[in-house]
């Protein structure tokens, strides 16, 4: 089991949530659980989401495994430019 802490808009797809436990052992298996879990949470994973496992971002890593105790956060990517 991880905790998760969610940033911006990802919240509004938990019901407000700030932090959530979930049985992963990789962002594969996360993002999967999260989009059962919550249907919110589809549309913006599709947009793109980054991972931060103990400071360190990962993009598009699916097969990142997930530490139990890692600091984990998932932040909705920023478009810019």
């Amino acid at each position: 089991m991880v905790e998760i802490t969610l940033w911006g808009a990802l919240r509004d797809a938990t019901g407000g949530a700030e932090k959530i436990d979930v049985d992963a052992k990789d962002i594969r298996d996360l993002f999967r659980q999260l989009a059962d879990r919550y249907p919110g949470f589809t549309p913006l994973a599709d947009r793109g989401i980054a991972v931060s496992i103990d400071g360190v971002i990962y993009r598009d890593t699916w097969s990142r495994e997930l530490p139990p105790g890692a600091e984990i956060f998932l932040l909705p990517r920023l478009a810019g430019g």
